[in-house]
């Protein structure tokens, strides 16, 4: 070991140079370690390599399900719940806003069954005959979607599965969900990449006094190790922790960056959900379509049959007559059947109309800010969660592997000394 005082100042002096890089080559793999992280986090978004041991794909890619899971179930739990979304809809605004499809496709629909059940019939009567009973079924229509809209309000839980929808939105679209962390938390990713310039910094100027010390082979690939390793745990414990205001050594106070921007983190984490996930269009799909649609047909069915049922009141017997009884139930059904399918394009002219009355955005900016620190810390963490040891390993394996580089170029050019 190097001991003597003028030795060491010695050499110093003659490979300044060297010494005066190892703060620097120690920040940048502090921030070279961060910017891998990050990207190990969220690229590539499919697996790229051999399965299973040879190859990656980003830890919220490739644990999208689980991560949607865990939004949805905070989301659920106290920010959002199907009643949420529904309950804001006046049935009579809705069935106003699109009265002028509804009425085009009652046209196109008492057409298509009067023609499928008794053509002979229907094609002998007189113009003015079809035009009465199809502007009576008209007429009728906007009053069946406010029943329908009533039913469907009423039995929320029964025909709307919010859980299905956004897990389904994030988990098809793992872009989407790389974007729902990047920019909620764009501000705590900043930080984590500069801080690893500072903290390396810092330990750069221990090394480079441990080198001078010792001239160890070993001190500079295990700095860049802990380099790698310590500022990736330093800069994910100060992203979450303290959870509270705390002041350290009567000096300054310090929040976990995440949790101290709450008010600015709802307000993005509100707008993305509620324009890219849990949209009017998305809502009437998931109603629609979703695992929960049969049901609605159900509800869809009773009032096109009650509707039926009263619109062809006298003349019933006489329907039932000519048509014959199962014809009738079946052409009743066969109704039901092509209001569903006219129902989506039908619907989609009322977007705008709930997407103002929902007003979902600011629902959950409201929400968001009455969460405990340990509730909206769970928006972010589960990404730093999944897997981070494997990010932090990482970090410290490139640090030694750098720091053995970092060695070799050092021994190549330094100046000899005594």
């Amino acid at each position: 070991m190097i001991t003597d005082l003028d030795l060491i100042l010695a050499d110093m002096q003659a490979n300044w140079l060297l010494y005066l890089s190892m703060p620097f080559v120690a920040a940048a793999i502090g921030y070279g370690t961060k910017v891998v992280a990050i990207k190990m986090m969220f690229k590539p978004l499919k697996f790229v390599g051999i399965r299973p041991f040879f190859g990656w794909q980003g830890i919220v890619p490739s644990k999208s399900a689980t991560m949607a899971s865990i939004a949805c179930d905070l989301m659920m739990e106290r920010l959002l719940k199907p009643e949420d979304v529904f309950n804001r809809l006046d049935p009579h605004r809705v069935a106003e806003e699109i009265r002028g499809p509804l009425i085009r496709a009652v046209d196109d629909i008492t057409r298509e069954v009067a023609a499928e059940y008794q053509p002979g019939l229907w094609e002998s009567a007189p113009e003015r005959v079809k035009t009465m009973i199809i502007q009576r079924i008209q007429n009728e229509a906007p009053h069946m979607v406010e029943l329908i809209m009533e039913d469907i309000k009423t039995n929320i839980t029964r025909v709307f599965d919010l859980k299905d929808l956004v897990i389904n939105a994030l988990v098809r679209d793992k872009e989407l969900l790389n974007r729902v962390f990047l920019e909620a938390g764009h501000v705590e990713f900043k930080f984590i990449r500069n801080s690893g310039i500072w903290f390396g910094f810092a330990i750069g100027i221990v090394q480079a006094v441990v080198w001078a010390l010792t001239h160890n082979v070993w001190v500079i690939p295990l700095f860049g190790l802990f380099t790698g390793w310590f500022t990736d745990w330093l800069a994910l414990k100060m992203i979450f922790n303290p959870k509270r205001p705390t002041r350290y050594l009567g000096l300054f106070e310090w929040q976990g960056l995440f949790l101290k921007r709450r008010k600015q983190v709802a307000a993005r984490y509100g707008e993305l959900v509620a324009s890219e996930i849990v949209t009017p269009a998305a809502v009437i799909e998931a109603i629609l379509k979703g695992p929960l649609s049969d049901r609605l047909f159900g509800l869809v069915q009773k009032q096109v049959q009650r509707t039926m049922d009263e619109q062809a009141g006298l003349a019933k017997p006489l329907v039932v007559f000519a048509v014959g009884s199962t014809k009738y139930q079946e052409m009743k059904r066969s109704v039901a059947d092509k209001v569903m399918l006219h129902l989506p394009e039908t619907l989609s002219h009322m977007e705008a109309y709930a997407e103002e009355a929902m007003d979902l955005k600011n629902l959950l900016v409201n929400k968001m800010q009455e969460l405990t620190e340990d509730e909206f810390e769970g928006l972010l963490r589960p990404a730093f969660q999944q897997d981070e040891w494997i990010l932090i390993t990482v970090g410290a394996v490139l640090g030694f592997l750098v720091g053995e580089l970092q060695v070799h170029v050092m021994l190549h050019f330094a100046v000899p000394v005594g």
